[in-house]
Formats: C-alpha cells, sequence, structure tokens
C-alpha cells in the first residue's frame, strides 16, 4: 500500500509552534520532514542520527560521498554544529540571516555520515520563519539538502515534493518558496576563502563584506 507523508500546514511568516513542534517530533525519532527555507524545499533529519541520516541519503537517491549542508536557528545553533573562524564571524554578521553557506570545522557531535568522509560542514541560518522555527524545535541544526531526488530539480512547493519524493515522511507545507538560484557556499574554514558553489549572492560582494 502506498504510504502517504504526513502534512503539516503553517503561515510561513508566523508558523504555529505547536505544528512545528509536531513536525520536529518527527525529525527527533529520526524520521525525514521536508520544509521550506527562502531557497528551495529542504529535507530535513537530525545530522547526529547516522541511521536517519542513511535513510536520507536513500531517500534522495543521493551518494553518500556528497556531504551534507546544515540550517541552524541561531548562532548558537551555529556553535554546536561547527567550529567558527575570524572571517565566518564577519560573514555572518553580514549575510545572516540569509542564502549565505559556510563551510567550516565539524563539530564532533556530528555523525560522520554528514560529512561524507571530510571534517568540515556547511551551514547557515536561513531568512525563513519556518525553517528557523523548526530548526529551534528541534533543538539541533538539521540538514538542509534540497527536497527532489538527486540528479532532477529541487522542489519549490510541498505539492511537487510530494511527487517526487512519495516515501517522505513528513513536510511542513507553507506554499510556494520562491525557487532560484540556492545558496551561495563558501569555504571559511582556513584562508583565503574559496568559493565552493556560485549563488544567490555574488561572490564578489561576499569578499567585499571581508574589506
Amino acid at each position: 500500500m502506498l504510504r502517504v507523508a504526513q502534512f503539516f500546514r503553517v503561515q510561513p511568516t508566523s508558523p504555529d509552534v505547536h505544528v512545528i513542534q509536531a513536525a520536529a517530533d518527527f525529525i527527533r525519532r529520526g524520521l525525514v520532514v521536508a520544509y521550506p527555507t527562502d531557497t528551495l524545499y529542504g529535507l530535513a533529519v537530525d545530522p547526529r542520527d547516522a541511521d536517519a541520516v542513511k535513510r536520507l541519503y536513500a531517500l534522495k537517491g543521493r551518494a553518500e560521498t556528497s556531504a551534507l549542508t546544515l540550517i541552524a536557528a541561531d548562532m548558537g545553533q551555529v556553535r554546536a554544529a561547527a567550529e567558527m573562524t575570524a572571517a565566518a564571524e564577519q560573514l555572518a554578521a553580514r549575510w545572516w540571516p540569509g542564502p549565505l553557506t559556510i563551510v567550516l570545522g565539524a563539530a564532533p557531535a556530528l555523525a560522520p555520515e554528514v560529512l561524507a568522509g571530510g571534517a568540515t560542514v556547511g551551514i547557515r541560518v536561513p531568512d525563513h520563519a519556518v525553517a528557523i522555527a523548526l530548526a529551534r524545535a528541534t533543538g539541533f541544526a538539521i540538514t538542509a539538502t534540497s527536497a527532489n531526488r538527486s540528479g532532477t530539480p529541487p522542489a519549490t512547493s510541498a505539492a511537487a515534493l510530494a511527487d517526487a519524493l512519495p516515501d517522505v515522511d513528513a513536510i511542513v507545507d507553507a506554499g510556494a518558496v520562491r525557487g532560484g538560484a540556492p545558496s551561495t557556499l563558501v569555504d571559511a574554514s582556513m584562508l583565503p576563502l574559496r568559493l565552493l558553489r556560485d549563488g544567490a549572492i555574488a561572490w564578489s560582494k561576499v569578499l567585499e563584506s571581508l574589506r
């Protein structure tokens, strides 16, 4: 029998805290929850839970050699998951909340599967009330990989991702997101900074913010 995902419907700017808590409980139970961000819909699991991370890779059909990025509710969650550098502090002050993912040394709390054999993790604080609320209710940063099967277009609505990922456990539906470019990905774990992926924030503007 076809399994149907649990839908949690919320307002994009003022999500109901009780609904968000219910969705966060799915994450704490090791399940995969789709949710909206300021760029695309993403897939959340607890990055400390190795079994949940493996389930996420299987759901996406993603190679376990590709590391996962994270979304945090605030700087406290960022520091619990990653080792901030002076350059990262400057970038965070300028661009967070927003679509800049900063790669840093990973904290020991993270499951090795999240890092795909590496020692760094990409993390950001998004400019979206639902994503922030979900991470805060979970109590730790959550994964932020796009909600799609690997090699297919990312989802920008709950309906599209339900069709693309019928095995996802739950979907936090806050309507369509803007889509477009993903977050810009910058390695700030050491100097000089490196651009790893072009995205919503131009590399030239990232560099200007450090002057």
